[in-house]
């Protein structure tokens, strides 16, 4: 059987998370990393339960090609990448695993400034690609959302490629069905997920977010680990409702709290998950209103020796601050999601013999998953 050549495409900053959960879970051989996509093949046609949970998506490809230009001439090569593009083997990849569907919609994305929007690649692509399909073209150049019965092709012109993919699943992987509930600042399923993972979360850890929002990073967690303790504080009642709701039927204690006074005792967590609400998005209350470097001195209080806290931060100014309050940056990581640049940060506190980290015992060692790189156990 050939093999099939597939690209999860995911958050700028995360392509080395989304390839090294690729190889953790066997779904194939990593043949190159780009920006924002990592390309893979899968020679058999096993089915995946959800796919690699850092990327926002996963594609097959269907046909690659010199990317053509600035110039909208060369939309006319769009449209004869489309003709000769091998739609049978992706579109019964993605029949296996999202069934039949009633049209073609299409998703446009270039780098660099171009003489052609994303909708004139995108109806270049899409009427050759229903026509031969025999099937209807849903533009979105008129702002209409494509019912979710259509396939979902992807076109990339990255300035050296144009490369025309088929989405393999019904709907995008980022697309979390446990997502019932949101409030302002919820966190990016992917970057969450990323989060966990980079967390090294073994069985029995002590999991805690403080400010658990809509519950995202500790439902990540749960998924990845579902034998650690998960608990979540929140001090908006509606956001601990959303986390409760979100969180329905796994293990995770969802409470009212304050993020500046945490019910732990110290050094009684063993990994943090946080997204803090330094003002972006979500304002800080409590008493972290009058006071964020409490914020700081609790998490750092609760957190247990060699414990680790992975968090993402706006500014260097917070990783400075963590760094002043006595924790190691085991890595730190610009990303980009809605707009912003935040800095996915993971830091650990210095253990009890003043920074070497005793062996860890064998039962441990088996029972923990394969780490990601940066922060895990080197």
């Amino acid at each position: 059987m050939t093999a099939a050549r597939l690209v999860a495409r995911c958050i700028r900053g995360l392509e080395e998370v989304v390839a090294a959960e690729i190889l953790a879970l066997d779904l194939g051989a990593v043949t190159r990393v780009e920006h924002r996509a990592v390309h893979f093949r899968s020679a058999g046609p096993r089915p995946w339960a959800t796919g690699p949970s850092t990327a926002d998506d996963v594609f097959v490809v269907a046909a690659r090609g010199p990317d053509i230009g600035p110039a909208k001439a060369g939309l006319a090569r769009l449209t004869d990448l489309a003709a000769q593009a091998d739609l049978t083997a992706p579109m019964r990849m993605r029949e296996r695993r999202a069934g039949p569907s009633t049209g073609v919609e299409v998703s446009a994305s270039f780098l660099g400034r171009r003489a052609f929007n994303r909708y004139d690649a995108e109806d270049a692509v899409g009427e050759v690609l229903a026509r031969r399909l025999g099937t209807a073209y849903c533009s979105r150049r008129d702002g209409r959302t494509p019912p979710p019965t259509h396939s979902g092709w992807r076109l990339t012109l990255d300035g050296v490629h144009a490369t025309l993919m088929l989405r393999i699943s019904a709907r995008p992987l980022h697309r979390r069905p446990y997502k019932r509930r949101s409030i302002p600042g919820t966190l990016h399923p992917p970057v969450a997920a990323a989060m966990a993972r980079l967390a090294d979360i073994r069985p029995g850890h002590t999991v805690l977010d403080p400010c658990c929002g809509a519950g995202t990073l500790l439902i990540e967690a749960a998924h990845h680990q579902p034998q650690a303790r998960l608990h979540g504080l929140d001090l908006s009642p509606d956001a601990v409702a959303a986390a409760r709701a979100n969180a329905a039927g796994l293990p995770i204690a969802v409470t009212h709290g304050d993020a500046a006074r945490l019910p732990f005792p110290a050094g009684g967590v063993d990994r943090i998950l946080c997204n803090p609400p330094w003002g972006a998005r979500v304002r800080p209350g409590g008493l972290l209103a009058a006071s964020p470097d409490r914020w700081w001195r609790e998490l750092r209080r609760v957190l247990a020796p060699d414990g680790m806290a992975v968090l993402l931060l706006p500014a260097p100014a917070d990783i400075a601050a963590g760094i002043g309050h006595g924790l190691v940056p085991a890595r730190v990581q610009r990303i980009r999601v809605a707009g912003a640049q935040p800095f996915l940060a993971c830091f650990r506190a210095p253990d009890r013999s003043g920074g070497r980290r005793p062996p860890e015992t064998a039962p441990s060692r088996r029972a923990a998953p394969p780490a990601p790189p940066g922060c895990g156990t080197p």
